[in-house]
């Protein structure tokens, strides 16, 4: 006799239970790639939050500390202390509002451009390790159920949510 058959399915019975433990791997996922990705910025000179501030910054040019701010959800005392990080580092310019004096204008300084080049290709690096097996239709599709998920939640498109919990940074200003 052969074993070659297929179970026929019950159409009665109850639908299979989703499986369990997605949000434990993702969360393991997570941390295990955020920790990858400080390692190879940190190879930089810089921390994960830098980087999300530089990528901000080069994205809109001139956009103010308080607007930043709102995009990151901080106050924007939080902002001032992560900018004068970059600012130091000669990575970020700050420029007084030609509109408003009272205000500063955000640009990523040479410095900084070639630092997001750097950023870039060990993101490109990490990206290319954390998905190495998977080919790239389901790289395609992960990122697009990832996404949806993302948007579900109402996650800000393109900001870490730990900027609300970094520690204070202790320094000028």
């Amino acid at each position: 006799m052969s074993s070659d058959r297929q179970p026929v399915e019950d159409p009665g019975a109850a639908p299979a239970a989703p499986p369990r433990f997605g949000a434990f791997l993702l969360a393991q996922l997570g941390a295990h790639a955020a920790a990858r990705f400080g390692e190879r910025v940190g190879e930089l000179g810089l921390a994960p939050p830098d980087v999300g501030l530089l990528r901000m910054i080069a994205m809109d040019p001139g956009r103010s500390q308080r607007s930043l701010a709102a995009d990151l959800g901080v106050v924007p005392s939080r902002v001032v202390a992560l900018i004068d990080n970059l600012e130091q580092k000669g990575f970020v310019e700050r420029r007084r509002s030609t509109e408003d004096r009272r205000h500063h204008e955000l640009y990523v300084s040479e410095e900084g451009g070639r630092a997001l080049e750097r950023v870039r290709e060990a993101a490109a690096a990490h990206e290319d390790d954390l998905f190495a097996a998977l080919d790239p239709e389901d790289r395609v599709r992960l990122t697009a159920l990832l996404g949806r998920i993302a948007d579900q939640q109402g996650l800000t498109p393109g900001v870490h949510p730990g900027y609300r919990n970094l520690p204070k940074r202790t320094g000028r200003r």
